[in-house]
C-alpha cells in the first residue's frame, strides 16, 4: 500500500531502514525498528517547566468519573456517555478526546491474575502461540499488559497506534493506563495529521523519521521538545518511550511510560523489545483485518462486507431477508451536469450523497450501491416491520432537512439566487428481498433484488409526476403513527396490481 506514505502513524523511510538516535540496544541494525533511543538530557536545567497546555496527543491519563443515579458519566469526546453500573466497566475514568478522536469501546480494568504468564519468557511463547487465537486487537493488548504486570514489568501507561485505510481516519489508538486499569479504543480522523496534537507528539517524529525516542518526562528539554511530556510529568512519569512496529508496508507505533525512580531498568528494555518485536506481527494481523474490514465496508457497506469476509463469496451465496427498501435520486441530475463543469457537478453530487447517506446510517440501515446519482439502501426488520419503517421514514426526513441546509449554505457561499438547488427523489417500500452475491463467476456484486426492490424503483419515478420529495407505499405507511396522505393508486410499468402510494401530511 504505497500510496498510504502519509497515513498515520507512518511508513517506512525511503531506504527500507529505521534510525534511532543513540540507541542504548546494542544490536545489528536491521533491528532497530524496536531500539528504543536514549533518553532526552536537559540542555539548560534552569530552564523553568512549562505550563501545561491542551492535551497534545488525545489520550489523556485520566480522572474521576460522576456518579449520577444508577450511571457513571465519563467524559468521550464532546459527548457525556453512561455506563451502566454493575458491567465490567461500572467504573472508568473521564478521558477527553479532542474532535479528531472519537471514541469505540472500553476494555479493563486490567488485573493480575494466578495461572498467567509470569516470565518475559512464558510471554514470548503466548505470542508465539495462544495469542493468534485473539480477534480483537483491545483483548489482545489487555492480556499482554496483564501478562507484562504479572512479569514484573514496570510499565504504568501504554499506548498502541496503527495506521489504516479508510476514506474518513488515518488510523486507530489503543489507550491504557494504571491508575485506573482501562484500556480505551479509540479512531483517529485524517484531521488529526494536521493539528498540534500530531505536530507536538512524539508519534509524528517517529512516523517522519522513524527513530525511536526515549525521554524523561520531567527534564525542561523534554517538555520544550514535545509538550505531553508536560503533562505525563505532572502524573508522576519519570521515563517515555516510543518505539516503531514494523510491518510490511506500515509501520506502526507503540509507547510505554513509567513511574518507577529512575525510570525503565536496562534490562527491562531489552526485554520489552523483544517482546514488541514478537506482539509486532499480531498487531500487522490485526491491521490488515482491519483495512480488509475498513474497504469493503466503505464500497459495499458494513454489513455485506461482515458477510463477505465470513466467507459469503460464491455467486448465490446469500439469505432471503424482509426489509424496508429504500431508493432514492437527484432531481434534475441530467440538467445540472449539461451545465456545470465535472468538477463543480462532482461537488454536488458528494454533497448530496452525503446528506442521503449520513442520515440513512444514522437510523440504521445499510447503504447498499450509488448508481449515477440514485442510491439504494436498506432498513432490515431486525426489531420488526414497524421499527424498520419509523427508521426509515425517520431517516428520509433527516435526508430531506440536510439538502435543504446544503442549499442555504451553498446560496450564502456563492450569494446568488439561481445556485444549482439540490433535491431528491426518495421512495420507501417494504417485502422480501434476496441479499447476497449476484453477478459473473467473476465479478460479483452483493446487493438486494426481488419483486420488491422493482416495485420500488417503479413507484420512484413517481415522485416527478406526483411532485412529491418521498414518496411511500402502503406497506411501509400502514406502521406509521405520523399523520400520512394517501395520493392515489396508480398503474406501474411492469407491475400487474395498482399501487397505493402516500405521502407525508402537512
Amino acid at each position: 500500500m504505497k500510496h498510504l506514505a502519509k497515513a498515520w502513524p507512518g511508513r517506512r523511510t525511503s531506504t527500507g531502514h529505521l534510525q534511532c538516535r543513540r540507541s542504548l540496544v546494542r544490536r545489528p541494525s536491521h533491528d532497530a525498528s524496536l531500539q528504543p533511543a536514549t533518553r532526552g538530557r536537559a540542555r539548560h536545567r534552569s530552564e523553568k517547566a512549562m505550563t501545561p497546555p491542551e492535551r497534545f496527543d488525545g489520550l489523556p491519563l485520566g480522572s474521576r468519573c460522576r456518579q449520577h443515579g444508577s450511571q457513571r458519566i465519563c467524559v468521550v469526546g464532546s459527548k457525556r456517555e453512561g455506563i451502566e453500573m454493575g458491567s465490567e466497566t461500572s467504573d472508568p475514568s473521564p478521558r477527553s478526546y479532542p474532535p479528531s478522536v472519537s471514541f469505540v469501546r472500553r476494555a479493563g480494568p486490567v488485573a493480575v491474575a494466578p495461572g498467567i504468564a509470569d516470565t518475559f519468557a512464558q510471554i514470548e511463547q503466548w505470542l508465539l502461540e495462544e495469542a493468534s487465537a485473539e480477534r480483537q486487537m483491545i483483548d489482545l493488548l489487555v492480556k499482554l499488559i496483564r501478562q507484562m504486570k504479572a512479569a514484573g514489568s514496570s510499565v504504568d501507561r501504554l499506548t498502541l497506534h496503527i495506521g489504516t485505510l479508510h476514506p474518513q481516519l488515518v488510523g486507530f489508538a489503543w489507550v491504557w493506563n494504571a491508575d485506573d486499569g482501562f484500556c480505551d479504543e479509540v479512531r483517529v480522523a485524517d484531521a488529526a495529521v494536521d493539528s498540534d496534537a500530531y505536530r507536538l507528539n512524539p508519534l509524528q517524529r517517529i512516523v517522519e523519521t522513524a527513530e525511536s525516542i526515549r525521554r524523561e518526562p520531567t527534564e525542561p528539554s523534554s517538555q520544550a521538545e514535545f509538550p505531553i511530556m508536560i503533562e505525563l510529568a505532572a502524573a508522576g512519569m519519570t521515563d517515555y518511550v516510543a518505539i516503531p512496529l514494523s510491518g510490511l508496508d506500515t509501520r506502526n507505533v507503540i509507547t510505554i511510560a513509567t513511574k518507577a525512580r529512575g525510570g525503565f531498568a536496562e534490562a527491562e528494555i531489552d526485554s520489552l523489545t523483544r517482546l514488541f518485536k514478537l506482539f509486532a506481527l499480531h498487531v500487522q494481523r490485526h491491521s490488515e483485518l482491519k483495512i480488509s474490514e475498513n474497504a469493503l465496508g466503505a464500497y459495499l457497506g458494513y454489513g455485506a462486507a461482515a458477510k463477505v469476509l465470513e466467507g459469503a463469496i460464491k455467486r448465490g451465496a446469500g439469505d432471503s431477508i424482509r426489509a424496508v427498501i429504500w431508493i432514492s435520486d437527484l432531481r434534475n441530475f441530467t440538467k445540472m451536469s449539461d451545465v456545470l463543469a465535472p468538477a463543480d457537478m462532482l461537488v454536488l453530487l458528494n454533497a448530496y450523497f452525503e446528506a442521503m447517506a449520513s442520515a440513512v446510517a444514522a437510523h440504521g440501515g445499510e447503504i447498499l450501491k450509488f448508481i449515477g446519482d440514485g442510491m439504494l439502501a436498506v432498513f432490515p426488520e431486525t426489531v420488526g416491520v414497524a421499527e424498520a419503517s419509523r427508521a426509515a421514514v425517520s431517516a428520509a426526513r433527516e435526508a430531506i432537512a440536510r439538502l435543504e441546509a446544503s442549499n442555504r449554505a451553498i446560496r450564502v457561499a456563492s450569494d446568488a439566487e439561481d445556485h444549482a438547488s439540490l433535491r431528491a427523489g426518495i421512495v420507501l417500500h417494504e417485502g422480501e428481498v434476496f441479499f447476497g452475491n449476484i453477478g459473473a463467476p467473476d465479478r460479483l456484486d452483493f446487493t438486494v433484488i426481488g419483486a420488491a426492490v422493482n416495485e420500488a424503483c417503479r413507484v420512484e419515478a413517481l415522485t416527478k409526476t406526483i411532485g412529491r420529495d418521498l414518496l411511500l407505499t402502503e406497506a411501509v405507511a400502514r406502521h406509521l403513527s405520523h399523520d400520512v396522505e394517501h395520493l392515489g393508486e396508480h398503474q406501474l410499468r411492469g407491475v400487474s396490481a395498482r399501487m397505493s402510494v402516500y405521502g407525508m401530511a402537512g
